[in-house]
């Protein structure tokens, strides 16, 4: 027995150095590979023990196992040798099968390695966008390359075959990128609470289905609208759950509205930050449309107005992140959200998308009865959304700076977008591009709200001073 291992490893690092130079395109032929069930085997094994560590040089060794990652990977090997055995009979070669599958999956390593960089790279945007994409759709070429490189060694340039057995490849290669993602099968263990211990995690079976009671408290607790007066509800979203940033500025956005807009009790929150998992419930698509078509229910639609704040990241493709792993959760996109929007009914909407590249938002949101504000324009990134800070830069110049001093969210834009741009010139920082599109119906109604909520700011203040006058008697 330990003959067989120690021939099974010596074999496994010829396969893992013909991977490598399989990889980069350096000179390796089909008899430097050793292929037989158990080598398909040890790679494998040794592909998933790369990941693993891999995670765990990104994550930090105090994380976490993650085994529901592990269901991609399983699925992906029957697809593969089905693939493989297809592509086998096209060319008539029963031992294609194998060494076709174990080819596939010997430069797995490198891939782990440079696509695990890159993700870091675009996750924390130390690329400008143009260089991110470029190294994604390269990083993609570069696997179908390798992927017809294994084609030209195992089958040479049968034409008409080799454009079979590339497509059907090409085809199984997307079905894994977008079909069947991974998640991280080593993940950064959850921070402690405010009292110092442990954070319940999303896989808790517990914390899991206590979702959506938590969603039905906040619907249930919502206030109907109050005849005569023009209401303003709000719905806030932090769906990216692995930074902090999102939620706390989410917290302080949501007491500022309370306070200066009249919101209490016709707000509803959704995070992903697994400090507030057992508090407040997660922000998914379908949480989205399920908070949407309860508001509608409450409010009058002729009278009130939604406010619907969402801050996370955005990407060139104009999609917002919604992220809580090991969830695969669906992405936002402006179709998406115009869709849900529509279905609830909702006339009179207020949007502020603070996310890089939100301006994608405006064109398929705007009409007449809705105001956008978006942190940044369609082509541009916005800023500020470090895991240590506690507003975005539009968040900061837009919630807790213009909309203290001002209840007109048209004019707090103006303020905002001023303040963020003396503030990237100072950095020097390339212009993120603040958008704002308003509706012709909903500058009025929005006159008429900023109407109401100055005569309670009024109330409120002859209240205080009214207060102080019988306190120094």
């Amino acid at each position: 027995m330990r003959v067989f291992f120690v021939r099974l490893l010596r074999r496994l690092k010829q396969n893992v150095v013909a991977g490598i130079r399989l990889a980069l395109f350096l000179k390796v032929r089909v008899l430097d590979f050793r292929i037989s069930a158990e080598d398909y085997t040890a790679l494998f094994v040794f592909n998933l023990l790369v990941w693993l560590v891999v995670g765990m040089l990104r994550f930090g060794f105090s994380g976490t196992l993650n085994p529901a990652a592990l269901t991609a990977p399983l699925l992906q090997v029957p697809l593969t040798l089905l693939v493989c055995l297809v592509i086998a009979h096209i060319y008539g070669r029963r031992e294609l099968m194998l060494a076709l599958a174990l080819l596939l999956i010997a430069s797995d390593a490198v891939f782990e390695v440079f696509g695990t960089v890159l993700q870091v790279a675009l996750l924390w945007q130390a690329l400008p966008p143009a260089v991110s994409a470029a190294l994604y759709y390269t990083y993609l070429a570069w696997s179908l390359a390798v992927i017809f490189r294994v084609v030209a060694l195992l089958a040479w340039w049968n034409w008409p075959r080799a454009v079979v057995a590339g497509g059907l490849l090409t085809g199984l290669l997307a079905a894994f990128v977008f079909a069947l993602p991974r998640a991280d099968l080593w993940q950064a263990r959850p921070s402690g609470n405010d009292d110092g211990g442990p954070v319940a995690a999303i896989t808790q079976e517990q914390m899991f289905h206590a979702q959506t009671p938590l969603l039905i408290d906040q619907l249930d607790a919502l206030e109907p609208d109050r005849p005569g007066v023009t209401d303003l509800y709000f719905l806030g979203l932090a769906p990216f759950g692995t930074q902090d940033v999102f939620a706390r500025e989410l917290a302080v956005v949501d007491h500022l509205l309370a306070e200066r807009f009249d919101t209490a009790g016709r707000n509803i929150l959704l995070s992903n930050n697994p400090q507030t998992l057992g508090e407040i419930p997660i922000a998914t698509i379908t949480h989205l449309r399920l908070a949407l078509s309860r508001m509608a229910a409450m409010m009058n639609p002729d009278e009130d107005v939604l406010l619907l704040y969402i801050s996370t990241h955005g990407t060139e493709q104009h999609e917002l992140a919604f992220e809580l792993p090991p969830l695969e959760l669906a992405q936002l996109t402006p179709a998406a959200l115009s869709r849900i929007l529509a279905e609830s009914g909702i006339k009179w909407k207020v949007l502020v998308i603070s996310a890089c590249y939100s301006g994608g938002f405006i064109g398929p949101l705007k009409d007449e009865n809705t105001l956008i504000v978006t942190a940044a324009a369609a082509d541009r990134q916005s800023f500020g959304c470090a895991n240590e800070e506690d507003f975005t830069y539009f968040g900061r110049a837009y919630f807790h700076e213009a909309l203290r001093r001002s209840l007109s969210f048209i004019d707090a834009f103006d303020m905002a977008k001023r303040s963020i741009a003396t503030r990237e010139r100072a950095e020097k920082l390339d212009a993120s591009g603040p958008q704002m599109f308003v509706g012709t119906a909903m500058r009025g109604k929005l006159g008429e709200l900023e109407t109401r909520l100055k005569s309670r700011a009024n109330i409120k203040q002859a209240g205080l001073y009214l207060g102080l006058a019988r306190a120094t008697r």
